[in-house]
């Protein structure tokens, strides 16, 4: 047996991400940059070793190699340790079956061994796709003071977002959580679940085992629910900071052009609960004579030779002579051209864009491809694609592969279209 552990953490971090589109063709979302320097997965990571939780299981499954390279072996989170540390756990065949992970509580179910291994008092289940800082350690505090079987994480929403959240209803004087209401038409709760629980590990054990041969095994669906009919011992945490889930194009925008609000919502520069990421060595930034950037993020190695205004732009971006950036999110090694104009837009890592091309023009026009996915004002553009030299797209579009001139009709693309040159799983 690995030394015991009082708590160890299962950050579930396998999802597609579809609802972000373009931007998850070939990473699972919790790889997504973010920040400029950061990715998604990064935040729940940091928290971790901020909180004093040193063992970590990250369950991966789809479009692992992004997430499992960036995670290594979790030397820039403190997390290379010869008891502990960071382990990828990604579905493997068993003796008789060979099964992806089929639910958030099937994921743990399937990593039972692992988590025995460790014998630990509690185990704390993390999603790898949400943008916040906390301290877990009081959670727990939490969870012991109240002799918890399970505690789960919740923050106040308003009564009109409530709907789209699985809602807790407590007994506002003990914390206990007396009813769930999942995306209720009617809530009885503004308080909305944010996917972060701490069990005793032997109750969840139980319950794991109990509900093996349940499709699709969930914690709120039937985890949860189970624990609570069979002891009633399942608490309310409340949290009342900063907490973003970027499970949507027009969310993550919003989460990243918070950062560089004069007043920022989100603080990634406090000295006391740093992120930590594992970064690539590059050159400073360089601003040329007649480059200028304000109120953005300007990560290392970019070199500005145009303007850069209320964006956020990620390692060794180039922004050549003439070219202007608005709003927008530029991930890392990409290139903008001479005189192109971005307004408005996310673009993945190593894409160009092409000289005098101008990027989110126009109105906003629904979409053609894919309404659910693409529904705001932005132009989504996947990693590795290329936009010729002076066509204009409009808004609300998506692009993904090397385009060419002949694939825009009259050198443009039209509000709500897309041009799709590889494959996307949507």
């Amino acid at each position: 047996m690995k030394n015991k552990k009082e708590m160890i953490a299962m950050l579930l971090a396998g999802g597609q991400g579809s609802r972000l589109g373009v931007l998850t063709t070939s990473m699972a979302k919790p790889a997504v940059s973010f920040g400029g320097k950061y990715r998604i997965i990064d935040f729940p990571l940091s928290n971790c070793i901020n909180s004093g939780v040193d063992t970590v299981g990250v369950l991966t499954q789809y479009e692992p190699l992004k997430l499992n390279t960036h995670i290594g072996i979790g030397i820039a989170w403190d997390l290379d340790r010869q008891s502990g540390g960071v382990t990828i756990l990604s579905p493997y065949e068993k003796s008789k079956t060979s099964d992806w992970y089929a639910g958030t509580a099937d994921a743990i179910f399937q990593n039972i061994n692992y988590i025995d291994g460790y014998d630990p008092e509690y185990v704390l289940i993390l999603g790898g796709d949400h943008i916040y800082k906390m301290d877990y350690e009081l959670m727990l505090n939490y969870h012991k003071a109240r002799k918890a079987d399970v505690t789960m994480a919740a923050m106040p929403v308003s009564w009109e977002e409530a709907p789209r959240f699985g809602i807790l209803v407590t007994d506002k004087e003990t914390g206990r959580i007396t009813d769930f209401q999942e995306k209720p038409k009617e809530p009885k709760s503004n308080l909305a679940s944010m996917g972060i629980y701490i069990f005793n590990w032997k109750v969840l054990r139980e319950a794991l085992l109990t509900n093996k041969d349940t499709p699709n095994l969930d914690f709120g669906m039937h985890i949860i629910p189970y624990c609570h009919k069979k002891s009633g011992a399942v608490y309310c945490y409340e949290y009342n900071s900063y907490w973003k889930d970027v499970g949507t194009l027009q969310s993550y925008w919003e989460a990243n052009m918070e950062l560089v609000d004069l007043v920022p919502v989100f603080n990634l520069y406090e000295d006391y609960w740093k992120i930590y990421t594992n970064n690539e060595v590059t050159a400073p930034q360089f601003i040329g004579p007649n480059g200028w950037v304000t109120h953005s993020i300007v990560s290392d190695g970019c070199t500005i030779l145009g303007g850069v205004e209320n964006s956020v732009l990620g390692e060794s971006v180039l922004i050549e002579k003439g070219a202007r950036v608005t709003g927008s999110i530029i991930m890392g090694h990409t290139v903008i051209r001479k005189n192109a104009v971005v307004d408005k837009a996310i673009i993945a890592e190593s894409c160009e864009i092409g000289e005098g091309a101008v990027i989110g023009c126009g109105e906003y026009a629904e979409s053609t491809y894919n309404k659910k996915v693409y529904c705001s004002d932005l132009v989504t553009i996947g990693d590795h694609s290329t936009v010729p030299a002076g066509v204009k797209v409009g808004r609300n579009t998506a692009i993904l592969g090397e385009t060419t001139l002949s694939d825009y009709e009259e050198g443009r693309l039209a509000s709500g279209g897309a041009i799709i040159k590889a494959g996307e799983s949507l």
